[in-house]
């Protein structure tokens, strides 16, 4: 089994690359939906995020306030660094768990869609690494139309992660998604059909 990670930075189009990839038959594991496994009523991060943050990133029904953590841990380094110590740790049991349950089903490949691939260290875990590009100022303007994001709102989340660009020097592919939806699809369909037949480029 192949096993691909997908990375870029917030709003660069990473989307639309897992989406095209999962209709080609390949199991994706999304890291953003893994997080919101345990973040969930109930869920197994919960407890330890009450005890550190304290009931004002919780609504009054018990569900996490997620803006209200963001905007505590994106302006500050340690509450980020305590989130993630929570939250790691259980991140990566669980993907370490999905890549086994794909191999186990027989996937021809599988896709760690992982914004934080590098920052994680989850990259040792993958064949070969796939980033989704775009240059800066477009980023910026896709978050805040996407989110509703002030400028510094916006320029908050992407100073959190890693520059783009370095992620873009340390992947083996580098996808340009700032053309056309159609055009980045028919790129991931030329890069996938190398990759599953072994021969990537």
């Amino acid at each position: 089994m192949r096993i691909l990670g997908l990375t870029g930075g917030i709003a660069c189009g990473k989307s639309t690359i897992s989406l095209t990839l999962r209709e080609q038959g390949a199991v994706i594991i999304d890291g953003d939906l893994l997080s919101r496994e345990l973040t969930k009523p109930g869920g197994a991060a919960l407890p330890a995020i009450r005890a550190r943050f304290g009931a004002e990133v919780f609504c009054p029904d018990g569900t996490l306030d997620r803006r209200a953590l963001g905007s505590v841990v994106f302006a500050d380094d340690q509450a980020r660094e305590a989130l993630d110590g929570i939250m790691q740790p259980l991140l990566r049991q669980m993907i370490i768990d999905s890549i086994g349950q794909a191999r186990q089903d027989g996937a021809q490949a599988c896709v760690l869609d992982m914004p934080l691939l590098y920052e994680k260290e989850l990259d040792p875990l993958c064949d070969r690494v796939w980033c989704a590009w775009i240059p800066r100022e477009t980023q910026l303007e896709r978050l805040m139309a996407r989110d509703g994001f002030t400028r510094e709102e916006a320029e908050m989340r992407l100073a959190s992660q890693m520059d783009p660009d370095e992620k873009a020097r340390r992947a083996n592919v580098v996808i340009d998604t700032s053309g056309s939806i159609q055009y980045t699809k028919s790129c991931v369909l030329e890069l996938y059909a190398r990759e599953v037949s072994g021969d990537p480029c």
